[in-house]
Protein backbone atom coordinates (compact mmCIF):
# COMPACT_ATOMS: atom_id res chain seq x y z
CA UNK A 1 0.00 0.00 0.00
CA UNK A 2 1.13 4.05 -0.41
CA UNK A 3 2.56 5.59 2.68
CA UNK A 4 1.99 9.39 3.07
CA UNK A 5 3.05 9.44 6.54
CA UNK A 6 6.06 6.79 6.94
CA UNK A 7 8.04 5.50 4.36
CA UNK A 8 8.01 1.42 3.74
CA UNK A 9 11.73 0.07 2.43
CA UNK A 10 12.42 -3.77 1.50
CA UNK A 11 16.04 -4.01 0.84
CA UNK A 12 16.76 -7.42 0.03
CA UNK A 13 15.11 -9.58 3.05
CA UNK A 14 15.36 -6.07 5.69
CA UNK A 15 12.82 -4.28 5.93
CA UNK A 16 12.37 -0.67 7.01
CA UNK A 17 10.12 1.62 8.42
CA UNK A 18 10.98 5.08 9.07
CA UNK A 19 8.52 7.71 10.73
CA UNK A 20 8.42 10.54 7.78
CA UNK A 21 7.00 13.71 9.67
CA UNK A 22 10.15 15.55 9.97
CA UNK A 23 8.89 19.08 9.96
CA UNK A 24 6.38 17.91 13.10
CA UNK A 25 8.68 15.96 14.93
CA UNK A 26 7.94 12.66 13.20
CA UNK A 27 4.60 13.30 16.09
CA UNK A 28 1.85 11.03 15.93
CA UNK A 29 -1.47 12.19 14.37
CA UNK A 30 -4.33 9.79 13.70
CA UNK A 31 -2.60 9.55 9.79
CA UNK A 32 0.69 8.34 11.38
CA UNK A 33 -0.80 5.96 14.33
CA UNK A 34 -2.81 4.16 11.50
CA UNK A 35 -0.11 3.89 9.15
CA UNK A 36 2.74 2.53 11.56
CA UNK A 37 0.72 0.20 12.54
CA UNK A 38 -0.72 -0.76 9.20
CA UNK A 39 3.52 -0.82 8.16
CA UNK A 40 3.98 -3.32 10.82
CA UNK A 41 1.40 -5.89 9.36
CA UNK A 42 2.63 -5.78 6.03
CA UNK A 43 6.12 -6.26 6.78
CA UNK A 44 5.14 -9.42 9.77
CA UNK A 45 3.16 -11.27 7.16
CA UNK A 46 5.50 -10.67 4.32
CA UNK A 47 7.34 -14.16 4.10
CA UNK A 48 10.02 -12.73 2.17
CA UNK A 49 11.13 -10.27 5.30
CA UNK A 50 13.27 -11.67 7.90
CA UNK A 51 14.10 -8.66 9.56
CA UNK A 52 12.76 -5.04 10.88
CA UNK A 53 14.26 -1.58 11.22
CA UNK A 54 12.56 1.04 12.81
CA UNK A 55 13.73 4.85 12.17
CA UNK A 56 12.76 7.95 12.13
CA UNK A 57 13.46 10.81 8.99
CA UNK A 58 15.10 14.41 10.36
CA UNK A 59 16.69 15.19 13.90
CA UNK A 60 13.99 13.19 16.07
CA UNK A 61 13.09 9.61 16.15
CA UNK A 62 9.76 10.98 17.24
CA UNK A 63 8.24 13.75 20.00
CA UNK A 64 5.53 11.40 20.34
CA UNK A 65 1.45 11.88 20.04
CA UNK A 66 0.57 14.99 18.41
CA UNK A 67 -1.27 16.66 21.16
CA UNK A 68 -3.23 19.33 19.09
CA UNK A 69 -5.48 16.23 18.03
CA UNK A 70 -6.91 16.68 21.47
CA UNK A 71 -7.36 20.77 20.94
CA UNK A 72 -7.97 21.31 17.21
CA UNK A 73 -9.80 19.00 14.82
CA UNK A 74 -7.82 20.39 12.36
CA UNK A 75 -4.65 19.07 13.40
CA UNK A 76 -5.95 15.68 13.63
CA UNK A 77 -3.77 14.31 10.25
CA UNK A 78 -2.63 15.37 7.12
CA UNK A 79 -4.47 18.17 5.26
CA UNK A 80 -4.74 15.73 2.12
CA UNK A 81 -6.77 12.95 4.23
CA UNK A 82 -9.34 13.27 7.09
CA UNK A 83 -10.21 10.96 9.69
CA UNK A 84 -12.87 8.96 8.01
CA UNK A 85 -9.15 8.17 5.47
CA UNK A 86 -9.46 4.43 7.48
CA UNK A 87 -6.58 2.26 6.12
CA UNK A 88 -6.88 -0.26 8.39
CA UNK A 89 -8.45 -3.66 8.01
CA UNK A 90 -11.85 -4.37 9.44
CA UNK A 91 -11.59 -7.92 9.47
CA UNK A 92 -8.46 -7.40 11.51
CA UNK A 93 -9.56 -7.70 15.88
CA UNK A 94 -5.95 -6.82 17.07
CA UNK A 95 -6.09 -5.05 20.16
CA UNK A 96 -5.54 -1.40 19.48
CA UNK A 97 -5.67 -1.60 15.39
CA UNK A 98 -4.79 1.93 14.44
CA UNK A 99 -2.39 2.78 16.79
CA UNK A 100 0.70 2.34 18.44
CA UNK A 101 -0.81 0.08 20.48
CA UNK A 102 -1.47 -2.57 17.91
CA UNK A 103 2.12 -1.68 16.52
CA UNK A 104 3.55 -3.04 19.89
CA UNK A 105 1.69 -6.17 20.02
CA UNK A 106 2.41 -6.85 16.22
CA UNK A 107 6.44 -6.27 16.76
CA UNK A 108 6.14 -8.70 19.79
CA UNK A 109 4.59 -11.03 18.49
CA UNK A 110 5.36 -11.36 14.75
CA UNK A 111 8.03 -14.49 13.75
CA UNK A 112 11.01 -12.05 13.06
CA UNK A 113 13.04 -9.72 15.38
CA UNK A 114 12.70 -5.59 15.13
CA UNK A 115 15.73 -3.25 15.29
CA UNK A 116 14.96 0.20 16.49
CA UNK A 117 17.80 2.35 15.18
CA UNK A 118 16.91 5.58 17.10
CA UNK A 119 18.36 8.40 15.65
CA UNK A 120 16.86 11.39 18.18
CA UNK A 121 14.65 12.71 20.59
CA UNK A 122 12.18 9.94 21.41
CA UNK A 123 9.39 10.86 23.69
CA UNK A 124 6.18 9.49 25.74
CA UNK A 125 4.25 7.08 22.99
CA UNK A 126 7.16 6.97 20.94
CA UNK A 127 9.63 5.71 23.32
CA UNK A 128 6.92 3.52 24.88
CA UNK A 129 6.80 2.10 20.45
CA UNK A 130 10.63 1.59 20.23
CA UNK A 131 10.46 -0.54 23.69
CA UNK A 132 7.87 -2.80 21.48
CA UNK A 133 11.43 -3.30 19.73
CA UNK A 134 13.39 -6.56 20.27
CA UNK A 135 17.17 -4.69 20.02
CA UNK A 136 17.66 -1.03 20.63
CA UNK A 137 20.41 1.03 18.37
CA UNK A 138 20.80 4.17 19.48
CA UNK A 139 22.43 7.02 18.09
CA UNK A 140 24.43 9.31 20.03
CA UNK A 141 22.79 12.10 19.39
CA UNK A 142 19.16 10.33 20.96
CA UNK A 143 17.83 11.29 24.28
CA UNK A 144 14.91 9.38 25.77
CA UNK A 145 11.38 10.23 28.54
CA UNK A 146 8.71 9.52 29.62
CA UNK A 147 7.37 12.35 29.50
CA UNK A 148 3.67 11.28 30.23
CA UNK A 149 3.54 12.54 33.76
CA UNK A 150 4.78 16.19 32.60
CA UNK A 151 1.36 16.12 30.63
CA UNK A 152 -1.21 15.51 33.37
CA UNK A 153 -1.40 11.56 32.27
CA UNK A 154 0.27 8.05 32.88
CA UNK A 155 2.81 6.03 30.51
CA UNK A 156 0.90 4.18 27.78
CA UNK A 157 1.55 2.18 24.70
CA UNK A 158 2.11 -0.64 27.13
CA UNK A 159 5.30 1.27 28.35
CA UNK A 160 4.33 0.65 31.98
CA UNK A 161 4.83 -3.02 31.15
CA UNK A 162 8.17 -3.00 28.57
CA UNK A 163 10.07 -0.43 31.12
CA UNK A 164 10.62 -2.27 34.16
CA UNK A 165 11.64 -5.39 31.90
CA UNK A 166 14.06 -3.37 30.43
CA UNK A 167 15.78 -1.23 32.86
CA UNK A 168 14.36 -2.44 35.92
CA UNK A 169 11.63 -1.17 38.55
CA UNK A 170 13.29 1.09 40.97
CA UNK A 171 14.61 3.07 37.65
CA UNK A 172 11.16 2.66 35.67
CA UNK A 173 9.54 4.78 38.34
CA UNK A 174 12.24 7.23 38.12
CA UNK A 175 11.76 7.82 34.76
CA UNK A 176 8.15 7.83 34.47
CA UNK A 177 7.46 9.77 37.94
CA UNK A 178 9.58 12.47 36.72
CA UNK A 179 9.52 12.82 33.17
CA UNK A 180 12.61 13.73 33.02
CA UNK A 181 15.13 13.23 29.67
CA UNK A 182 17.89 11.21 29.56
CA UNK A 183 21.21 10.90 26.88
CA UNK A 184 22.29 8.03 24.82
CA UNK A 185 24.84 7.22 27.56
CA UNK A 186 22.63 6.97 30.16
CA UNK A 187 19.96 5.01 28.25
CA UNK A 188 22.62 2.36 27.87
CA UNK A 189 23.97 1.91 31.25
CA UNK A 190 20.65 1.40 32.56
CA UNK A 191 20.07 -1.22 29.45
CA UNK A 192 17.57 0.94 27.86
CA UNK A 193 19.22 0.30 24.67
CA UNK A 194 21.35 -2.32 23.33
CA UNK A 195 24.30 0.58 22.27
CA UNK A 196 25.22 3.59 21.70
CA UNK A 197 26.98 4.22 17.95
CA UNK A 198 27.92 7.38 16.45
CA UNK A 199 25.01 9.28 14.63
CA UNK A 200 26.24 8.90 11.07
CA UNK A 201 27.01 4.92 11.68
CA UNK A 202 23.81 4.21 13.27
CA UNK A 203 21.82 3.39 9.61
CA UNK A 204 25.21 0.89 9.09
CA UNK A 205 25.06 -0.87 12.22
CA UNK A 206 21.24 -1.62 12.17
CA UNK A 207 21.51 -2.75 8.64
CA UNK A 208 24.41 -5.14 9.94
CA UNK A 209 22.74 -6.55 12.70
CA UNK A 210 19.55 -6.89 10.50
CA UNK A 211 21.10 -8.49 7.92
CA UNK A 212 23.39 -10.73 10.27
CA UNK A 213 20.18 -12.42 12.03
CA UNK A 214 18.45 -12.13 8.50
CA UNK A 215 21.05 -14.84 7.85
CA UNK A 216 20.16 -17.30 10.50
CA UNK A 217 17.49 -19.86 9.73
CA UNK A 218 13.98 -18.08 10.01
CA UNK A 219 11.78 -20.67 11.75
CA UNK A 220 14.27 -20.88 14.57
CA UNK A 221 14.78 -17.19 14.71
CA UNK A 222 10.60 -16.80 14.68
CA UNK A 223 10.77 -19.66 17.75
CA UNK A 224 13.66 -18.13 19.77
CA UNK A 225 12.07 -14.86 19.73
CA UNK A 226 9.22 -16.58 21.15
CA UNK A 227 11.09 -18.38 23.89
CA UNK A 228 12.91 -15.33 25.18
CA UNK A 229 9.41 -13.41 25.83
CA UNK A 230 7.59 -16.62 27.28
CA UNK A 231 10.45 -16.81 29.22
CA UNK A 232 10.50 -13.24 30.72
CA UNK A 233 6.89 -14.50 32.24
CA UNK A 234 7.48 -18.08 33.18
CA UNK A 235 8.23 -18.36 36.93
CA UNK A 236 9.21 -22.20 37.00
CA UNK A 237 12.36 -22.83 34.73
CA UNK A 238 11.63 -26.40 34.63
CA UNK A 239 8.43 -25.47 33.02
CA UNK A 240 10.34 -23.48 30.53
CA UNK A 241 12.86 -26.30 29.99
CA UNK A 242 9.72 -28.34 28.84
CA UNK A 243 8.78 -25.74 26.66
CA UNK A 244 12.49 -25.57 25.29
CA UNK A 245 12.40 -29.16 24.23
CA UNK A 246 9.08 -28.40 22.52
CA UNK A 247 10.43 -26.23 20.32
CA UNK A 248 13.79 -28.11 20.09
CA UNK A 249 11.55 -31.23 18.57
CA UNK A 250 9.69 -29.07 16.12
CA UNK A 251 13.13 -26.98 14.88
CA UNK A 252 15.35 -30.21 14.81
CA UNK A 253 12.50 -31.88 12.13
CA UNK A 254 12.35 -28.91 9.82
CA UNK A 255 15.06 -28.97 6.38
CA UNK A 256 16.69 -25.52 7.62
CA UNK A 257 18.16 -28.31 10.33
CA UNK A 258 19.23 -30.59 8.50
CA UNK A 259 20.57 -27.70 5.83
CA UNK A 260 22.88 -26.78 9.07
CA UNK A 261 24.07 -29.89 9.57
CA UNK A 262 25.13 -30.46 6.14
CA UNK A 263 27.07 -27.53 5.54
CA UNK A 264 28.59 -27.44 8.61
CA UNK A 265 29.82 -31.14 7.42
CA UNK A 266 31.06 -30.38 4.05
CA UNK A 267 32.25 -26.99 5.49
CA UNK A 268 30.13 -24.31 3.25
CA UNK A 269 27.95 -21.59 4.35
CA UNK A 270 24.14 -22.69 4.63
CA UNK A 271 21.04 -21.60 2.59
CA UNK A 272 17.77 -21.61 4.39
CA UNK A 273 14.46 -21.58 3.20
CA UNK A 274 12.43 -20.92 6.19
CA UNK A 275 11.25 -24.32 5.84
Amino acid sequence: MAYRALKLEKEGAVAIVTLNRPDAGNSFDFRLMEEVDAAMREVSKDKSIRAVILTGAGKYFSTGINLSMFTDAKGMVEKDGGVEDKITDDADQTYGKGTPVAAVIRMRSMNKPVIAAINGPTVGAALSLVLGCDIRIASDKARFSMIFVKRGIAADTGGSFTLPRAVGLAKACEMVLTGDMIDAAEAERIGLVNRVVPHDDLMKAARELAVKIAKNPPLAVAMAKADLYRAMEEKDIIKQMKHEEKTQEVLINTEDFMEAATAFMEKREPKFKGK
